[in-house]
């Protein structure tokens, strides 16, 4: 605590030095007085509408033509379209341009969107083999629309060898004005801060303005596996970079999916809430109990620890008072006998220093040309829930409970066929070699030494385990039964929280999903037009911040392939939704036309709507999430550090309190269920 008070009075002095490099501040700290992000667009002039709005239409026309093909490469290509006039349709249809400069790189916009259709009519497509900048498209699992991303091809990449090449992610700063038409024209005209030799950089919008974070994660893994799908991308060098909130989207990405990257590189930006609210934006924080533990989502001092097996180079100007993101992990690393790699722009406040370019450029090299596709011997991963449970060959099924860590270090011996392996808060794991990949000799069982750490005492466990296979495979699965460790997966009896269907409610909106909109009569008039209300602002509030087009059905109208394929968001009442009416037996709460009832609790319906998710009882592979949306507001838009959920697994909301900039209403009672879903 002594060292986070030093670095508070130390960066609270580097506020006021900092000048206009700080965005955001203490006037952002007033929830009843909330600008608009994105901030509102100029006004266009009837002409200038009417000019964009005309070209739109054209291309809208020639992909309607394009989509009637019925070849094979077509429909693969269509995004790479699509992506253009959406842009542009949405920011002028919504009043996102914001200057002329805005205006004039919607026509240049529009221009390639339609050169490229055209170009795709003829059966051509050269935007695929060109080199330099290079803006694609993918369609998003989560809501079926397209995103864009930009991508700096080699000019020496050679289209027809094999070899494959290093990628580097490049996440960008905050832009409350870079919606989809600036940022593609961003990607089409100026390169970003690095081309290192013989790499693809690939930019990711990432979503808009939300630091990577929850659907801006996901827009980063599906444009990254688009890319991998159309370029010769080394598998094994791939770096993950960023600066600003891109340096922050690094720091996180980087701890939750180390086994992914071969380095990273974060700069500046923030990588935990509190102490980044407390110094950035002054803030005077009251958390309840279960924002402190969401934060644990996004958090990453508490998986310091999977820095072990990525090499990392953080950056930060000397001056710069987000260089606090930086010091709040060395120190965390410190803790764990490691030391952070920090590379220091000497007297400079939030950007990257000539010199320490250099620096970082040579070092990234370097590890680029050490990478080597064996597996390591030794891991050290730690997590706080299962959504982000693997590195390399080890994967966690099951912890204790969700929001408290879990850790795992495990070494090979090959030499012994011996795994050493120690764990905490964990109860299900896999080990995975694929063909080649194991180390152990082929003629001898593995041996597994199992120390179990707890707050009951420690056990160890010696188990033999299975040879590996001829083609040099080898995989084990094993479950805690009571303090013993058992061969094979975690018995599947009843529900369990598991890897993608583990909470909370905003976890259902990093997946496929579908707003179940009600038909019928609501019991209670109060109620019924919180949810409408709550429902529209869901879709809403995911076009604007998520810049997506939630997928909406009625709830009549919902299809099987939607049960099977996605969580579906059910706004209304068991009278007014009949999905809702169909499943509600089958939930863990009571709810009548009298009362609401969670965990024993009882409130009048009247004036009471509960918020939950839940797996689906039709379909326990999928979600079900009852009246709400992703859980943070308008207040969390101005700043990035504050984009994480705000409800646990459920809550009973008031009604009587209107909803503001913070909540849905006053949230009565709220909490998570157990690791077998229950209250």
């Amino acid at each position: 605590m002594k060292i986070l008070a030093a670095f508070s009075a130390f960066f609270l002095i580097l506020l006021n030095l900092s000048g206009p490099a700080v965005a955001d501040g203490p006037a952002d700290n007033l929830p009843a007085n909330v600008r608009p992000v994105p901030p509102t667009g100029i006004e266009l002039e009837e002409d200038v509408k009417d000019e964009l709005l005309t070209e739109c239409g054209r291309l809208d026309s020639l992909i309607a033509q394009l989509r009637k093909r019925r070849d094979a490469r077509t429909p693969k290509l269509l995004p790479d379209v699509e992506v253009f006039a959406r842009a542009v349709r949405q920011n002028v249809d919504h009043g996102e341009l914001f200057s002329p400069g805005d205006i004039k790189a919607a026509k240049s916009v529009l221009a390639e969107g339609i050169r490229r259709a055209e170009s795709l009519m003829e059966g051509k497509a050269p935007w695929t083999t060109q080199t330099g900048l290079v803006v694609r498209g993918y369609r998003s699992k989560i809501d079926r629309t397209v995103q864009p991303y930009g991508l700096e091809i080699p000019h020496d990449y050679s289209f027809g060898q094999k070899d494959r090449v290093r990628l580097d992610l490049w996440f960008h700063g905050r832009g409350e004005k870079v919606t989809e038409t600036p940022f593609i024209n961003q990607r089409m005209t100026r390169p970003g801060q690095y081309q290192p030799e013989n790499t693809i950089v690939l930019h990711p919008f990432g979503r808009y303005c939300n630091a990577f974070k929850l659907a801006g994660e996901i827009d980063v893994l599906e444009a990254l596996e688009h890319a991998k799908e159309n370029y010769r991308i080394d598998e094994n060098r791939i770096a993950v970079r960023g600066f600003s909130m891109g340096g922050a989207g690094c720091w996180q990405m980087a701890v939750h999916y180390p086994g992914m990257f071969f380095a990273a590189n974060p700069g500046a930006g923030f990588s935990e809430t509190p102490e980044f609210l407390k110094i950035f934006q002054q803030e005077d924080l009251k958390p309840t109990w279960y924002e402190e533990k969401l934060w644990r989502m996004y958090d990453c001092p508490g998986y310091a620890v999977n820095l072990y097996q990525l090499p990392t180079i953080a950056y930060s100007g000397e001056l710069d008072i987000q260089k606090q993101a930086a010091d709040i992990m060395e120190a965390a690393l410190k803790k764990e006998q490691l030391r952070l790699t920090h590379i220091i722009g000497p007297e400079t406040k939030h950007s990257i220093h000539p010199d320490s370019k250099e620096i970082i450029a040579s070092k990234l090299d370097s590890l680029s040309a050490q990478v080597t596709p064996q597996p390591s011997k030794t891991l050290w991963f730690s997590t706080y829930t299962l959504r982000y449970n693997e590195v390399e060959w080890l994967t966690l099924t099951g912890i204790e409970e969700h929001w408290e860590q879990a850790e795992v270090k495990v070494r090979l011996v090959p030499e012994e066929s011996l795994i050493e392996l120690t764990q905490t808060g964990v109860t299900g794991l896999k080990l995975t070699f694929n063909a080649g990949e194991c180390p152990f000799e082929p003629n001898r069982n593995v041996t597994l030494v199992l120390q179990s750490r707890g707050p009951r005492g420690g056990t160890i466990q010696r188990l033999t385990l299975e040879r590996p296979e001829t083609d040099r495979s080898w995989s084990v699965e094993l479950h805690r039964s009571g303090r013993e460790w058992k061969s094979g997966p975690i018995p599947a009896e009843g529900l369990r929280k598991k890897p993608g269907l583990q909470g909370p409610i905003d976890d259902a909106f990093m997946d496929s999903f579908v707003i179940v909109a009600p038909t019928g009569q609501s019991w209670n008039e109060k109620a019924g037009a919180w949810a409408e209300a709550e429902q529209e602002r869901a879709i809403t509030e995911w076009r604007r911040q998520f810049r997506g087009d939630a997928v909406v059905v009625k709830d009549s109208e919902l299809t099987e392939e939607q049960i099977k394929n996605s969580n579906l968001i059910l706004f209304g009442d068991p009278s007014s939704n009949s999905y809702l009416g169909k499943v509600l037996d089958r939930l863990p709460l009571q709810w009548t036309e009298e009362t609401v009832t969670m965990k024993g609790q009882s409130a009048p319906a009247a004036n009471h709507a509960p918020v939950l998710i839940y797996p689906n009882p039709e379909n326990p592979e999928r979600y079900v999430v009852l009246n709400s949306g992703f859980t943070y507001r308008e207040y969390a838009y101005l700043n990035n550090a504050r984009q994480v959920p705000k409800l646990p697994d459920w809550a009973v909301i008031n009604l009587d309190t209107e909803p503001n900039a913070l909540w849905p209403g006053k949230v009565v009672t709220a909490g998570f269920f157990d690791e077998e879903w229950k209250p």
